[in-house]
């Protein structure tokens, strides 16, 4: 990128007086020839900089997470996979960030409250149909416990910010009533408020009607029925009386913290391939590695988004990923299944169809990619990064089919009305440079080395069952 600036500099010397000397059948000034030997130095230090970029990452430590002791983990572990927090005790958490399916669930779109099953065995059942998809693709929650990451969600509509009620930014309406533990600990409090992914619809239960009022706080607020929920099964407040005592009432943030625990925990994925290189192992990597690995941090660009020892800059970007499913209803005036992305949260045109760059950790595992989850494989994401807009516009909607919401048969993702896919074609400012075969070839294999065996069915895994005695997802169903 900086090579066009350093030889127009020296190109532009000669017009502006100095001297020319007779060089290579083009007259070039002493100066000049000393601006382009400087210039040819300074990008070939810049290229070597760029391929060794990988190789000055510090390793990362215990120190970058924090630690939980193991009772609040376990205690987690058993809220995370419990209907009991859903309106219809008929979904859990893990139903679409299981550990079985790269802590998301392998589908585009989700099928949310009144399915069954997990991954892509996962439907809406006709005696409890799903009213629709969860609009956004399940994001995967590998090493988001990790101190470096301060903005979750697709949207980064949870985030750190010293100004927010405990010091944490949540969505208007859902702000925090106490200080959590971490992150994950207040957007575990989300899911439970929403009609689609857990809540279930207005006349089906308490929590639903509560939120159909508008009362996610206070005593009749949806949190404190589902924390009445869980302080009503004996097993879960012996649990809790030794985390924040016997004579305490039990609070929503408490059940929080301890899903917060258990994520942090169950999803650290930092012994990969790559994480050995770092820590020194130079055989670590294969040679497709290391060479996939140096275009990564380099020639191709990829770290200019996917930056640092997370692959992630946690910022957000406009790429261009085609939009599927009953999106985020942002475009009231249209059909336009539209989804702003960013900027329903910032409110800045700007921002409009900006994502968070996510990590690439365990990449492999996470799949359909993209805040849609529009592509199926690392080779077609890769190969939208490298040509966005033809990308979307030549969309095959039939490649990204969905699950069902009434039990029978995959469902064709709606795509938005033309002027929408326009705008969003408009907003694209990813540009990469092109790559060969063999360099895309050597690019996935070095992605597949950021892949943590020690995670691929988590530290701890699902439990065989809950404390409310509920019906835990199994991948059988």
């Amino acid at each position: 990128m900086l090579r066009p600036f350093f030889y127009a500099i020296a190109l532009m010397l000669p017009h502006l007086g100095f001297k020319q000397t007779k060089h290579r059948h083009r007259y070039v000034s002493p100066v000049t020839q000393m601006m382009i030997k400087w210039v040819t130095v300074g990008i070939m230090s810049l290229q070597a900089t760029l391929s060794l970029a990988a190789e000055t990452l510090k390793p990362v430590t215990h120190s970058d997470f924090p630690t939980f002791s193991e009772e609040l983990v376990m205690l987690g572990r058993d809220l995370f996979h419990d209907p009991i927090l859903s309106g219809n005790r008929n979904i859990s958490c893990a139903s679409c960030h299981h550990a079985w399916l790269g802590s998301a669930d392998a589908v585009a779109l989700s099928v949310g409250e009144g399915g069954a099953g997990l991954g892509t065995r996962r439907h809406g059942t006709p005696a409890s149909p799903a009213e629709k998809h969860v609009p956004r693709n399940a994001p995967a929650i590998f090493n988001l416990g990790a101190s470096e990451f301060t903005t979750l969600f697709h949207d980064g509509r949870v985030m750190v910010d010293d100004t927010a009620p405990y010091g944490i930014s949540m969505p208007k309406g859902f702000e925090l009533e106490r200080e959590v533990t971490n992150l994950l600990a207040a957007q575990a409090l989300l899911p439970v408020t929403s009609f689609e992914e857990m809540a279930g619809q207005h006349g089906e239960n308490d929590v639903a009607d509560a939120l159909s009022k508008g009362k996610v706080h206070g005593p009749e607020g949806a949190w404190a029925i589902l924390t009445a929920r869980v302080e009503g099964i004996p097993a879960y407040r012996a649990q809790f009386d030794t985390q924040i005592g016997a004579d305490k009432p039990l609070h929503i943030t408490d059940i929080g913290n301890a899903i917060g625990a258990f994520l942090a925990f169950e999803f650290r994925a930092d012994n990969s391939p790559f994480d050995a290189y770092l820590r020194g192992d130079t055989q670590a990597l294969t040679p497709a590695q290391t060479r996939g690995m140096e275009l990564f941090y380099g020639k191709a660009e990829c770290s200019t988004c996917h930056a640092g020892r997370f692959q992630t800059d946690h910022d957000f970007h406009a790429i261009g990923i085609p939009q599927i499913g009953p999106g985020k209803g942002h475009d009231s005036s249209s059909t336009a299944f539209a989804d702003h992305g960013r900027a329903a949260i910032t409110g800045k045109p700007e921002d409009k169809y900006c994502f968070r760059t996510p990590s690439l950790r365990n990449v492999a595992l996470t799949g359909p990619y993209g805040h849609s989850g529009a592509y199926a494989t690392l080779e077609e994401v890769l190969g939208h990064h490298l040509d966005p807009h033809a990308s979307l516009i030549g969309f095959d909607p039939a490649k990204a089919p969905l699950p069902a919401l009434g039990g029978y048969g995959q469902v064709t993702p709606q795509l938005p009305e033309h002027a929408e896919i326009e705008r969003i074609f408009a907003a694209i400012t990813l540009d990469l440079p092109p790559l060969t075969e063999g360099e895309q070839a050597d690019i996935i294999a070095f992605l597949h080395s950021l892949t943590d065996s020690s995670s691929v069915n988590g530290r701890l895994g699902a439990p065989l069952g809950v404390p409310s005695k509920l019906r835990v997802d199994t991948i059988a169903d």
